[in-house]
């Protein structure tokens, strides 16, 4: 029988993780804690540390410093060490790293244990892939696709307590790569496994994860939902990592922020408090923008000017020079056709509310009206 504790208990809580090699700190007090039949999207730029902190919970390394336990059980900290094999910790890599003289179906049953219940869980895994009728096929004979997906049923197989993925589908063509994503996130929800998926693709974690972790340098820099992570970013990393972003300054006047894009207004206590702060520095304070956050039309006499257009099917993304000299970009549907030189007004998308940052920190999005991107 179980512990309620254990059952209670998050799936994964990593605390503290400090891992060094020679004068390098890959990781950084890594703490992390996820719930059960959730999906983590590790997000970040190439050499921040996503994948030693998967190679420290499934213990391929070992942190120099904190503590891991999952499913409630301590498997790592500075009196403790769980052997790998024994820490019920499911990977898939980038490679599918299958064994090319094994079949489908053998690859599959190789983590199994040589009883009466092999045959039935390696088919009921053949089903949950979608590959029963190719279970006889060699790895060679797959596509790309099938192969992740076996790779995926092989770690799924031991029913692991967590599953980690390391950037699974780095290397599937993009149309491929798409269809995959959508199987493996659809499989790992039939199955209510708890899982982190690392990826540096940005639209990959905003659909993968339940929760996104941004890490930089080491250490998480955010934690959240998606909404909150591309929405409310609580450093201008972070902002400017998850998706498109530009930056415009704003003075603080009465009852809002003004800029050379437009007016925000703010609540009176929101309001005060800009004043507060930047009363010695107008420069302070900055705008978060994103390309759907704006409009442009042509205008006769306009100051605003577009240099540079980029046709992405169903819209197009311009870049506009503004007044001042600076760039904004602006995500118009595919009918809003104009020439690269054309004078436009920009204005804000009405219903956005861009957030605003004061000393690359956002101010309390609960005292700004409407503070909200949609």
């Amino acid at each position: 029988m179980v512990a309620k504790n254990q059952v209670d208990s998050p799936a994964l809580e990593c605390i503290g993780l400090v891992k060094q090699f020679n004068s390098v700190l890959a990781v950084s007090n890594f703490s992390v804690s996820i719930p059960r039949c959730n999906i983590l999207a590790l997000l970040g730029p190439s050499g921040c540390g996503k994948t030693t902190a998967l190679r420290l919970i499934s213990g391929f390394e070992h942190p120099d410093a904190g503590s891991i336990a999952i499913g409630g059980q301590i498997v790592n900290d500075q009196s403790h060490t769980t052997p790998p094999e024994k820490r019920r910790v499911g990977m898939v890599f980038q490679e599918s790293a299958l064994f090319p003289h094994l079949s489908v179906e053998e690859n599959i049953a190789y983590g199994l244990l040589k009883d009466s219940n092999r045959k039935q869980r390696t088919s009921e895994i053949l089903d949950l892939i979608g590959l029963n009728q190719q279970r006889n096929r060699m790895p060679h004979e797959l596509s790309g696709g099938q192969q992740q997906r076996v790779a995926l049923g092989r770690a799924l197989a031991p029913q692991p307590h967590i599953l980690l993925l390391d950037e699974p589908f780095s290397n599937l063509d993009s149309k491929l790569r798409e269809q995959v994503r959508r199987d493996v996130v659809n499989i790992l929800k039939a199955t209510g496994i708890t899982a982190i998926f690392v990826t540096h693709d940005q639209e990959e974690a905003l659909y993968v994860g339940d929760t996104i972790a941004i890490m930089n340098q080491g250490a998480i820099e955010q934690i959240g939902s998606p909404k909150d992570i591309f929405h409310r970013p609580i450093t201008k990393f972070v902002a400017q990592f998850i998706g498109m972003v530009d930056f415009l300054p704003a003075k603080p006047c009465k009852g809002g922020l003004d800029t050379e894009i437009g007016f925000i207004p703010c609540s009176g206590q929101a309001s005060n408090r800009l004043d507060i702060i930047s009363k010695d520095r107008k420069d302070l304070v900055e705008l978060m923008i994103r390309p759907d956050c704006l409009e442009c039309a042509p205008v006769d006499r306009g100051s605003d000017v577009i240099i540079g257009r980029e046709f992405r099917g169903a819209f197009y993304l311009y870049k506009i020079e503004l007044s001042s000299g600076r760039i904004v970009r602006c995500l118009l549907p595919h009918t809003a056709e104009y020439d690269i030189g054309t004078n436009v007004m920009v204005t804000i998308r009405e219903g956005h509310y861009p957030q605003a940052f004061i000393d690359e920190r956002p101010i309390d999005l609960n005292s700004i009206e409407k503070a909200v991107m949609y």
